[in-house]
């Protein structure tokens, strides 16, 4: 690459080499990753293991490489007019200058659109907890009635009668008809798993269809459908298709079986198999019941030995009653004889604590009591008045009244002592006590 000057102008000049690796990167830049859906033309596998064809379409075409570390996963080989599905990056042969498409993931253009919504519902479903273990019924071994909601004219529905009439004819076989391919199978599966719910008439359900492509089977990765089982109360086995293919039925069902025939073998068990089961069973039981006779029959004569003869018996029973009544008869007269000593202690302290003897003791000591008081009492009183003579003699001694009794009075003034002549006054009252009587005088 050089640049010239022309005047003011600076002209870049490139080479092709240089030119085309701009152009490829600019590719690259613009068109990072992208999915395009075409036909297939050209096609050539290299000796080296690469793919190199061209993707065309009604109006235009462009070539597109495969390099072998990414072809190798395919699942297919691509023929010429096969229309795929193909992630590329877009890019330049800078060689010739080529415009082509890198392409590192290639599928058939119909069964992979079918493939990635079954993906994308799967994990949809998958994530609302649809598929989980917990949510599985088991499967009744003894079933009275097997419900079948498939074809009525397909292979799947013979195979089923036919195993199931093979194994185990007891079972009612009910079909509940219904289409399992096209745009109407689904509407009429789900009407058929009501219908089934509705008259509760099986014990378990077979759903399912004879083998086909992903187109043929796309029935049963209905939504409606993967629910209506999910919401069943009947046990659901799914047999949809061969072994290889696998449906949202399959993973929604209760069990999965792996062919119509298949889930006729597990809805019912094996006549034959039952059979020998029971002739097992029954020697096995015959010989537990012999062994059973056996010992009842060594135990029955172990106790017959030691049964003794009931007269026997009886005698020691009376010696042993007689003992026991004598001994009762001697711990009672003990016993009697005990409280007989015991009573006479009692009467005995009785007698010194009756109410009569203690009555007497009382009556005797109030007496004494009487007695004392009376003495006392006569000699504090006698004591008592002379002292009072006494008193009585030393207070008329220092009294007023004696001093009467010689010739004085005493005057009084309103109950007042008067000792001086001032204290009275012209017309005052006075009361004159004499040692005999009392004179009112007033004053003049």
């Amino acid at each position: 690459m050089s640049t010239l000057l022309q005047g003011s102008e600076a002209r870049e000049i490139l080479s092709v080499s240089a030119l085309n690796a701009k152009a490829r990167q600019a590719l690259s830049l613009s068109f990072s990753r992208v999915w395009v859906e075409a036909e297939i033309s050209n096609f050539i596998r290299a000796a080296s293991g690469h793919w190199y064809f061209s993707l065309k379409d009604d109006r235009a075409q462009v070539r597109a490489a495969m390099f072998k570390n990414q072809n190798g996963l395919a699942t297919f080989t691509p023929k010429n007019g096969m229309q795929v599905l193909v992630r590329a990056e877009v890019s330049l042969y800078e060689e010739r200058g080529d415009y082509q498409l890198i392409v590192s993931y290639i599928e058939e253009a119909g069964h992979g659109a079918l493939q990635r919504a079954f993906e994308v519902l799967r994990l949809k479903l998958s994530q609302e907890g649809l598929f989980d273990n917990q949510h599985k019924k088991s499967l009744p071994r003894f079933p009275r009635s097997i419900g079948v909601i498939t074809s009525p004219h397909g292979a799947a529905i013979r195979d089923i009668i036919t195993t199931l009439n093979r194994r185990y004819p007891s079972a009612k076989v009910i079909i509940y008809p219904c289409l399992v391919q096209g745009e109407s199978a689904p509407p009429q599966i789900c009407h058929a798993l009501a219908m089934a719910e509705a008259r509760l008439e099986c014990d378990v359900l077979i759903i399912g269809r004879g083998g086909g492509s992903l187109e043929d089977l796309w029935a049963f990765n209905d939504e409606k459908v993967v629910r209506a089982v999910f919401a069943a109360t009947i046990p659901i086995v799914s047999a949809v298709g061969h072994e290889i293919d696998f449906t949202l039925c399959d993973f929604v069902a209760d069990l999965r079986a792996p062919t119509p025939t298949a889930a006729a073998e597990y809805c019912s068990p094996d006549q034959n198999e039952l059979r020998l089961q029971l002739k097992k069973q029954t020697k096995t039981l015959y010989a537990i019941m012999l062994s059973l006779l056996q010992m009842a029959k060594k135990h029955l004569l172990w106790q017959q030995k030691r049964l003794a003869e009931p007269r026997n018996v009886l005698i020691q029973y009376q010696q042993r009653l007689d003992h026991v009544q004598y001994r009762l008869y001697q711990c009672s007269l003990q016993s009697l004889q005990r409280k007989q000593d015991a009573l006479k202690v009692l009467w005995h302290r009785l007698q010194q604590h009756a109410p009569l003897h203690k009555l007497l003791q009382w009556q005797q000591q109030k007496e004494k009591l009487t007695a004392r008081l009376n003495g006392a009492s006569i000699a504090l009183l006698n004591e008592k008045q002379k002292k009072l003579i006494a008193q009585s003699q030393a207070l008329h001694a220092i009294s007023p009244l004696a001093t009467l009794d010689r010739g004085y009075a005493l005057v009084l003034k309103e109950q007042h002592i008067i000792s001086d002549a001032k204290q009275l006054a012209k017309g005052d009252k006075i009361d004159v006590r004499l040692a005999k009587g009392q004179v009112r005088c007033e004053i003049v």
